[in-house]
């Protein structure tokens, strides 16, 4: 996975509270290999009529080039499907700015390089009546954690560990092997100090 720190692109709002992950991806399409792409499938009974045509006004299908989307409280609540940030990432976001997340669906977003940017009620009201149905010009900028859509700048919040995880393009696996000398350093302390607890072969 790539690291970021700046990211330039299009925003675009879904003007919803509680969009859980069954609606971000509905599992029946869970069994298609993640080399297909889960772009398609992301939010698709919102994107699509009963017969599965695409909806024309549904702002997702007129505005494909979207990379930040902005959203109500509670975005990615439900299930714990990772498939959820894969149909974003595939789609092609790069950003979710939103006042809350479902905490599952937060860490999968960065461990897949997709940013859970948490702003205020008011913030996202702004923003999203900034875009009334619409796109406009977004800049992210991670190390000053700030999100630009337009002419409006709005600060998020963003746990420093996750800023480093997006920064550095790693996942829980890269952020523990940082500490790897320090653990190895402990190991052979304690080796030492309490013989007695180490297993022998």
């Amino acid at each position: 996975m790539t690291g970021w720190t700046r990211h330039e692109g299009t925003a675009l709002a879904l003007d919803l509270e509680n969009v859980d992950t069954d609606q971000l991806i509905p599992a029946r399409f869970m069994s298609t290999p993640r080399a297909e792409g889960y772009g398609n499938f992301l939010l698709h009974d919102l994107r699509h009529d009963a017969d599965g045509t695409p909806t024309e006004d549904f702002h997702l299908n007129r505005h494909p080039d979207a990379t930040v989307l902005v959203a109500r409280r509670n975005f990615g609540s439900g299930s714990s499907r990772e498939a959820a940030v894969y149909a974003l990432v595939d789609f092609g976001f790069r950003a979710v700015i939103a006042p809350s997340f479902g905490d599952i669906f937060a860490s999968n977003a960065v461990n897949n390089g997709l940013l859970p940017a948490r702003i205020g009620e008011d913030a996202a009201d702004a923003l999203i009546r900034r875009l009334d149905g619409t796109t406009a010009s977004a800049s992210i900028d991670l190390a000053a954690g700030t999100v630009t859509v337009a002419d409006q700048t709005v600060p998020f919040d963003l746990t420093p560990a996750w800023q480093e995880k997006l920064v550095n393009g790693w996942d829980d696996i890269d952020l523990t092997q940082k500490h790897a000398a320090e653990m190895q350093a402990f190991r052979t302390r304690r080796a030492a100090e309490q013989p007695w607890a180490v297993p022998h072969d």
